[in-house]
């Protein structure tokens, strides 16, 4: 299977520079996997689809201002520093650039709260950093940190908690669960008031989601493990679903990464904490997911390869052909779909 069978041509206009307001009002197409029938509706008519007994599966992450600025010590030019993933209390996995300057052992200024030495050198410009501050990280982040914008946004976001969903909880992602953030409080409450459990789960969000796939052959492709975790009260619901031959529909790709990491044949997930680096693609069968609603994802991504195993490669194709002919907005602050 190659990354080209996955290619599919984006006028760059599409691309949403800047989110929709209110969150709920951004458009949404429905795909019917039984019947193939698409419809074409906004997102706060996402109530309408869902049913009394299903459980709506919500990723809780959030994103901390994980671009910062550095230069080495002695030296002024600027570093840019990219927050991945915590691997203890002062070590984190990190994307530099230009990640040639920050050799092992070299010391690195972000202000006079935060300095940081190289401590491990990984591929592709990865970086294993040592901090060193003084009181809590997350409030010198919130002071000297930006939120890490993809590349493909140019705009300025003048209202940060807009790379936010209403119901983050658990700091530590390093980009946004973007299907989440079309729901609004109001719109989750409606939803639960018709009888729709909702499940949270987590996944901190890092380089195994965004990292792009550069072998033709995707079986050559290495995920980056991310971390994530279902507690005991959430699992609970999500079996009790499966048991009962409810419908489980996740919110995100990162929630369905989540449920499969975590579920064994039958379907039922445990309740754990650990580090996936699934990579799901067409072929793969899936053990809990019935429902999926996600944004539209960039060309021969490993998350277009997600959608394309949920309802078909030659669907997907022509889903996004006809979102593409409709004009439908794309990536972060894109549009939704939902497919059921």
């Amino acid at each position: 299977m190659n990354k080209s069978d996955f290619y599919y041509d984006l006028p760059e206009q599409l691309i949403a520079q800047t989110p929709v307001y209110p969150r709920d009002c951004s458009r949404m197409l429905v795909y019917d996997r039984k019947t193939d029938f698409i419809e074409h509706k906004h997102f706060y008519d996402v109530i309408d689809y869902l049913q009394k007994g299903d459980v709506l599966v919500i990723n809780n992450t959030k994103v901390i201002p994980a671009r910062i600025y550095c230069h080495r010590e002695g030296k002024e030019e600027v570093i840019e520093v990219l927050l991945l993933k915590r691997i203890d209390y002062n070590h984190y996995e990190c994307i530099t650039k230009p990640a040639k300057k920050l050799k092992l052992g070299t010391k690195i200024i972000f202000s006079d709260k935060l300095v940081a030495e190289v401590k491990e050198i990984g591929e592709q410009g990865i970086r294993i950093l040592e901090f060193f501050f003084e009181g809590v990280l997350e409030n010198i982040l919130n002071e000297i940190g930006t939120m890490p914008l993809p590349p493909y946004i140019k705009e300025k976001l003048e209202d940060q908690s807009r790379y936010q969903t209403v119901y983050c909880k658990q700091s530590g992602s390093s980009a946004a669960p973007t299907a989440g953030l079309h729901f609004t409080e109001e719109l989750l409450d409606k939803i639960k008031a018709k009888g729709v459990e909702v499940a949270e789960v987590l996944l901190h969000v890092g380089l195994g989601t965004f990292r792009p796939v550069k072998e033709e052959d995707i079986l050559k492709h290495n995920m980056h493990s991310e971390y994530c975790e279902i507690d005991e009260k959430n699992a609970q619901i999500i079996n009790n679903a499966v048991k009962d031959g409810r419908r489980v529909i996740c919110v995100g790709t990162t929630s369905v990464r989540t449920l499969e990491s975590l579920a064994d044949e039958c379907g039922f997930v445990k309740a754990e904490k650990m580090d996936t680096n699934i990579f799901i693609y067409p072929g793969y069968k899936f053990k809990v997911v019935k429902g999926l609603i996600t944004n539209f994802h960039l060309p021969e991504s490993t998350l277009i390869m997600l959608v394309s195993a949920f309802m078909g490669r030659e669907n997907a194709l022509n889903m996004y052909k006809i979102a593409v002919e409709e004009e439908y907005r794309f990536f972060s602050f894109g549009d939704a779909t939902l497919i059921i």
